[in-house]
C-alpha cells in the first residue's frame, strides 16, 4: 500500500481517502433521515390531544446538562484527533475515553428524560406529538449508543496496533460521526426543547 506522507495519517492511503468520502456520503443520508424526523415533528408538534404538551413536560436543567455533556465531548474528540496527528497515543486514548464517558453521561441523562416523560403520561402511543418527539429523540439516542460501542472498538484497536493508516482513518471517521451527532443535538435543543418551552 502506497502512502502519501505529506497528508495526515488518516488521509495517507487512497483507501483511507475513499473511506472518508464514503462516510461523507453516509452523513448526507443521515441528514435526510433526521430532516424527515424534524419535518414530522414540526408537522405533529401541536397535536397532543389529551396528552401533555412540550411546555408541560420539558425541563430545562436536564436538557442543559445533556447539551453541556455532548458539546464538551465534541471538543474532546477534536483533541483526540489532534493528539493522534501528533502521534501521541496516550493523549489520544485519554481524550477518546473522556469523549466516551461524556457520551455515556449524555445517554444516561436521556434515559432519565425518557422515564420522566413516561411518568408524566407522554408515552409513544399517547399522541402524535409524543410519538414524533420520542421517535426523534430516541433515534438520536440510538445513534449515540452505537457511537459508544464503535468508539470502544476503535480504542481497543488503537491500544493493540497503535497508529496505522487504518486505525487513524477509523478514529477520524468516528470523530466526524460524533461531531454530526452534536450538530443534530443543537437542532433538537434549539427547535424542539427551547421552542417547546416557550
Amino acid at each position: 500500500m502506497k502512502l502519501d506522507h505529506s497528508q495526515p495519517l488518516e488521509y495517507s492511503s487512497e483507501q483511507g481517502r475513499l473511506n472518508i468520502l464514503g462516510f461523507w456520503i453516509f452523513i448526507g443520508a443521515e441528514i435526510m433521515l433526521f430532516g424527515t424526523l424534524f419535518a414530522s415533528y414540526f408537522t405533529l408538534e401541536g397535536r397532543h390531544g389529551s396528552g401533555p404538551s412540550g411546555a408541560e413536560i420539558f425541563e430545562l436543567s436536564p436538557v442543559l446538562i445533556e447539551t453541556i455533556l455532548l458539546l464538551t465531548s465534541s471538543f474532546t474528540v477534536g483533541l483526540a484527533v489532534h493528539a493522534m496527528r501528533l502521534k501521541n497515543k496516550k493523549a489520544m486514548m485519554t481524550f477518546f475515553i473522556i469523549t466516551l464517558v461524556l457520551g455515556a453521561g449524555f445517554l444516561s441523562m436521556e434515559i432519565y428524560e425518557f422515564n420522566h416523560y413516561i411518568h408524566e403520561g407522554a408515552g409513544i402511543t399517547v399522541s402524535a406529538f409524543t410519538s414524533a418527539l420520542l421517535t426523534t429523540i430516541g433515534t438520536h439516542g440510538l445513534h449515540v449508543t452505537l457511537g459508544l460501542f464503535w468508539g470502544i472498538f476503535i480504542l481497543i484497536q488503537v491500544a493493540k496496533r497503535g497508529f496505522t493508516p487504518e486505525t487513524a482513518n477509523k478514529s477520524f471517521i468516528f470523530s466526524l460521526y460524533w461531531h454530526f451527532l452534536d450538530v443534530v443535538w443543537i437542532f433538537i435543543f434549539s427547535f424542539i426543547y427551547l421552542k417547546g418551552m416557550m
